[in-house]
């Protein structure tokens, strides 16, 4: 089977008229991680519930491990892992009695399910805190054990929703490795969300960038980032201008490109941005608008973002939790 995911127009209505999906598609092959990313409400969670069968699209048709979604389900569920954003940990349980209630959900028994649970615990670090209530574990110790119920029955296809959201930096790092491990060693198929760009960059082979409610970007990171041309500059201004003042001040630039204010940022491109950082600057100081900071770097996802969504993907990700 080359893909373990295929979704194809998938179309998703609430009450109100509210079309949270309008035409998703996207397609992760087996043994890799593929990234949906996009901001709270772009239609990631929607899509999620679908591909795992707790929703029915109005429209379009999705396959997950081979499985139609809708007419073979329970064949989908069988096939999966789900890790939510939220944990589903018992606190008063112990992490060993997480595991072996996971297992026996799903049919395992004797010396399988005692071997799976040892297993688990030993390769996630958790064997020596095993027979400990999950209440006393760590922000980071409880999202691996979290990871580590997905896995109990063995899936075909994992579904890791914000997987690191929380953690401190060193457990986020250890994440990202079993992550990476999981899927290039044992070749499982992993479907991430995340408002981290940097994390689908590192971890995804494919990625999809989802804004209200339609798939905008999807490809290779590498890929989509290479689609842009030359350098970003990132200009902070002192104070937010007038509608269009900046836009206007810069137009009559040659070879400054995708020019764009949000608030107090200001965002272009330039074959050369280091040679072209001196002009914008004395275009700006002689029109009055004060400078905070400017910035130049290679494209980025965010970058990516930006052209194909119109704004920032951290400035989107804060108007909507606003």
């Amino acid at each position: 089977m080359d893909n373990a995911i295929e979704a194809r127009g998938l179309v998703k209505t609430y009450r109100g008229d509210v079309r949270a999906l309008d035409g998703v598609s996207l397609v992760a092959e087996t043994g890799t991680v593929f990234g949906l990313l996009g901001p709270n409400g772009a239609g990631k969670s929607t899509t999620v519930k679908i591909l795992t069968t707790l929703s029915r699209p109005n429209a379009g048709e999705a396959r997950v491990a081979g499985y139609d979604v809708v007419r073979e389900a329970a064949k989908v569920r069988l096939a999966i892992g789900c890790v939510a954003q939220k944990s589903g940990l018992d606190p008063a349980a112990t992490g060993r009695e997480n595991l072996m209630l996971q297992g026996r959900v799903y049919g395992m028994r004797g010396r399988e399910l005692k071997g799976r649970a040892q297993e688990l615990l030993e390769r996630f670090g958790l064997d020596a805190a095993a027979d400990r209530t999950v209440r006393t574990y760590s922000g980071g110790m409880q999202r691996k054990l979290d990871v580590a119920v997905g896995l109990m029955h063995r899936p075909q296809v994992l579904f890791l929703d914000e997987p690191t959201t929380g953690l401190d930096p060193e457990a986020r790092v250890d994440m990202w490795s079993e992550i990476a491990r999981l899927s290039g060693e044992e070749g499982l198929t992993i479907l991430l969300t995340t408002h981290y760009l940097d994390e689908a960059d590192r971890l995804a082979r494919r990625l999809a960038i989802v804004d209200q409610g339609r798939v905008v970007a999807e490809g290779a990171p590498d890929e989509l980032k290479a689609e842009l041309r030359g350098d970003a500059i990132v200009v902070e201004l002192e104070e937010q201008p007038h509608d269009g003042e900046v836009t206007r001040v810069l137009a009559h630039i040659a070879d400054l490109h995708d020019v764009a204010v949000e608030a107090r940022t200001l965002r272009a491109r330039a074959e050369s941005g280091a040679h072209m950082v001196p002009t914008v600057l004395a275009a700006l100081e002689s029109a009055g608008v004060a400078v905070a900071s400017v910035g130049v770097s290679r494209p980025s996802l965010d970058d990516v973002y930006l052209r194909y969504a119109g704004k920032a993907f951290c400035e989107d990700d804060a108007e909507v939790k606003r």
